[in-house]
């Protein structure tokens, strides 16, 4: 949003906005502006929730895991948990063939998998990065 609209709605000054801004940039609450991408839009119609359990008698699974993931075009969330899940990737495809093409391909030869669920994404209900303030 526009620093002029911020100010109307905080209803503070250009300079006192403009400076509070700076403060939270320098102490890195605020990290960066982002884009949302709506994926539908550039033809991507699939998005697939992908649980990871990794084999943990390898002591790099979740290093050598997560870095091979990163090489993945379609994959475009990385998440590590603790307990019988170890790490989700969101992946995103055109259609379900280019989706099991990615899968079989992509997925399934990333290192010291264990175990794999995928859950298919019917809709997106609430998706927000902003606190309640």
């Amino acid at each position: 949003m526009p620093v002029a609209e911020l100010c109307d709605a905080v209803g503070s000054t250009a300079a006192v906005t403009s400076r509070r801004l700076a403060r939270l940039r320098a102490d890195r609450i605020i990290l960066g502006k982002e884009a949302i991408i709506d994926w539908s839009k550039l033809g991507y119609n699939v998005e697939v929730s992908l649980r990871v359990g990794l084999d943990k008698t390898q002591s790099r699974a979740f290093d050598d895991f997560i870095a091979a993931a990163r090489e993945v075009p379609e994959v475009i969330e990385i998440q590590t948990f603790l307990g019988r899940v170890d790490v989700r990737l969101s992946v995103i495809a055109k259609d379900m063939t280019q989706y099991q093409q990615i899968y079989r391909a992509r997925i399934l030869t990333l290192p010291h998998i264990a175990d794999i669920e995928a859950l298919m994404q019917v809709a997106r209900i609430k998706s927000d990065e902003v606190l309640p303030v």
